[in-house]
């Protein structure tokens, strides 16, 4: 049996197949590769195409005898989606409910969902619990919104089982250096920072300095990478285990700030790293810090690689390696 991973080839997916590879599971990987890239799939087996292509999933399910699914493609730039929200309507959205059809039509009843605290939007409070408001202030939490009670209603009406996972800012990379961060564009903080670092680009900008925090820069919760594949897999365990549907966060429970961040990188590099301010963007929440006692208690979930330091050195190991990402492997 096999579990499919949808956006596999993208950055937290192609960390989380190399976990379950880790673990010996059999794996099949959908990527249109948009965003991501083949050379960071480690193993398993892949098919290039679109979740909307029905065609192309009636092959993987009938060619693959599939388990449980772990959803992972979709567009997810904060600023594209409040420019173009019919593109990430179209592709988030749709693209879930035709993947769910294609799953009721084959029997496969369990899906881990990758979601995001974007869904809360402004938070009435921190750190952030699951039963709190969900009021996206930007159109890509609202369609990571939209996919979740889909699942719930086809739970009511299927029985098909899911779990949540509403993470925070995933970053760094794989221990073993063969996999990192390279979106195209890339509008994640670090590999901007570091990007900045090697000489890649002028400056780093920091989208307002006028935030109700500290020093006036958003603050949010990083987690390391490889522990968010981790929670992939334990949330999948839960479900083989007759788990019922649920909802996590997962983060570390402490914010840093975009000026720290960028401070803390300065540090560990030994580099500049010139900085300048920009105006705020569009749907940006000041602070965002999870609560993610559910996730270890009801998962077991222990994130062991997550400060700071160890994030930030991981990331710039792979992006000293790799300066120019996977341009030059381009498939």
């Amino acid at each position: 049996m096999a579990v499919l991973v949808t956006g596999g080839a993208g950055y937290i997916g192609s960390h989380t197949v190399a976990a379950l590879l880790e673990r010996g599971e059999d794996i099949v990987v959908v990527d249109n590769l948009q965003q991501g890239h083949k050379d960071a799939v480690l193993g398993g087996k892949m098919y290039v195409g679109d979740l909307r292509d029905s065609d192309l999933m009636d092959r993987v399910f009938e060619e693959n005898s599939i388990e449980a699914v772990i959803h992972f493609a979709a567009n997810s730039l904060v600023g594209e989606s409040m420019s173009n929200p019919a593109k990430y309507y179209h592709n988030n959205v749709y693209g879930t409910l035709c993947l769910l059809e294609k799953m009721t039509q084959y029997n496969v009843g369990r899906i881990v969902f990758s979601s995001t605290a974007a869904t809360y939007g402004e938070p009435e409070s921190v750190p952030i619990h699951e039963h709190d408001r969900t009021m996206p202030t930007n159109t890509y939490g609202e369609t990571k919104l939209a996919m979740e009670r889909m699942m719930h209603w086809f739970d009511v009406a299927h029985g098909l089982k899911y779990v949540s996972l509403r993470y925070f800012n995933a970053a760094g990379a794989h221990a073993s250096g063969a996999i990192g961060e390279d979106h195209t564009p890339e509008t994640h903080l670090l590999p901007l920072i570091l990007q900045t670092a090697l000489g890649k680009r002028s400056h780093i900008s920091v989208f307002g300095e006028d935030y109700p925090t500290e020093d006036g820069t958003c603050i949010r919760d990083y987690i390391h990478v490889s522990d968010l594949a981790d929670a992939h897999v334990l949330a999948v365990e839960r479900l083989r285990q007759g788990g019922d549907s649920a909802i996590y966060n997962l983060g570390i429970g402490q914010g840093f700030s975009v000026k720290q961040m960028i401070d803390i990188a300065r540090q560990v590099t030994g580099r500049e790293i010139p900085a300048k301010a920009e105006p705020r963007r569009a749907g940006d929440p000041a602070v965002l810090i999870a609560s993610s006692s559910r996730a270890r208690e009801e998962l077991g979930w222990n994130p062991t690689r997550s400060r700071l330091e160890d994030i930030i050195s991981s990331a710039w190991g792979w992006h000293s390696a790799n300066p120019d990402g996977y341009s030059t492997k381009k498939q």
